[in-house]
């Protein structure tokens, strides 16, 4: 089903009932997929539970997360804000798909960028930059020819001593894996914990329909990663991983944004002086690029960049 052609979907047990008539747009990046509604005049009060229903696979539209488009002036989170970021106009109001509250997404970001481009609400021609809220801050995407490059803000550890020390933080037990594994807690707006596997059939072997135990776990609960390194790790100046993720409230997902850039962090700090700033992460729905530069207020940021598609426009029944 392509972005021209309109569905209409029965709301999920009585959850949804209230919301009859609600437009909606279904969209994924890399298979990272969003129920995604426009809100202009932010009248549209949504509970877990019914976001929870929209998100079902069975029973509503089905997705990983949904995303309410909304000025940032109507929010309080989105006042804040634009206190010093009077540019970011729309705000991306992120739900995990059990309906729970999240910071972010990195793929959800490229996403609602192009869904505010559909719904005719902001003009971003290739090569311009756009500004937008977030509960993980203030973002800016640049559209590009292949799709959005989304600088997410600087990186930091979640437990930055033993890290430093140590190179790990934290043990990881996931179905699959016959012992714990160290890991490294990485926040980028949201917390992530990165695990190094040695090859892919450690990775396929894996069992993530249930959240892996993470020893300590970060005070917010974590999304999990799980990476293996390409052989050899760099080729012409570009490190290669790939990687499986659980994500926080939600499950294994497709692909990780966020998730993306955690892993790029750690594997690069393991790696040790020389390893490179430009990375590819493999995802099970496609691949993004992650990059590290300096940013304007001179800490290192990441860049984020991928594709999005719109996939769907709707109506509920």
């Amino acid at each position: 089903m392509d972005a021209s052609q309109a569905v209409t979907a029965a709301p999920a047990a009585g959850d949804t009932a209230s919301l009859s008539g609600l437009k909606f747009s279904k969209g994924h990046g890399t298979g990272n997929d969003f129920v995604l509604i426009a809100d202009p005049n932010g009248a549209l009060s949504l509970s877990p539970e019914q976001v929870a229903a929209l998100c079902d696979r069975h029973r509503g539209i089905g997705g990983d997360g949904l995303i309410r488009a909304v000025p940032s002036r109507l929010l309080p989170e989105g006042q804040e804000l634009l206190t010093a970021h009077p540019d970011a106009e729309w705000f991306m109001d992120y739900r995990n798909g059990d309906g729970s509250l999240s910071e972010m997404c990195g793929n959800g970001v490229r996403v609602f960028v192009h869904f505010l481009i559909a719904e005719g609400l902001v003009n971003l021609p290739a090569g311009e930059s756009l500004v937008i809220g977030t509960r993980g801050g203030v973002k800016t995407i640049v559209r590009t020819a292949a799709g959005y490059a989304v600088d997410m803000g600087p990186w930091a550890f979640i437990f930055p001593g033993e890290a430093t020390a140590r190179a790990m933080d934290s043990l990881v037990s996931a179905e699959g894996l016959e012992v714990a594994r160290p890991a490294l807690s990485v926040s980028m707006g949201n917390p992530h914990t990165v695990v190094a596997l040695a090859e892919m059939a450690e990775l396929e072997a894996t069992q993530l329909f249930t959240a892996p135990k993470v020893d300590p776990t970060p005070p917010h609960g974590t999304n999990v990663e799980f990476v293996v390194p390409s052989e050899p790790l760099v080729h012409d100046g570009t490190g290669t991983i790939t990687m499986r993720v659980h994500e926080r409230g939600v499950g294994e997902t497709q692909s990780c944004g966020t998730g993306a850039c955690a892993a790029a962090v750690a594997i690069r700090h393991w790696a040790g002086q020389g390893a490179p700033d430009a990375w590819n992460v493999h995802v099970p729905g496609g691949a993004v690029g992650v990059k590290f530069f300096v940013g304007p207020e001179g800490h290192e940021h990441v860049e984020l960049s991928g594709p999005a598609v719109i996939v769907a426009t709707g109506t509920l029944s």
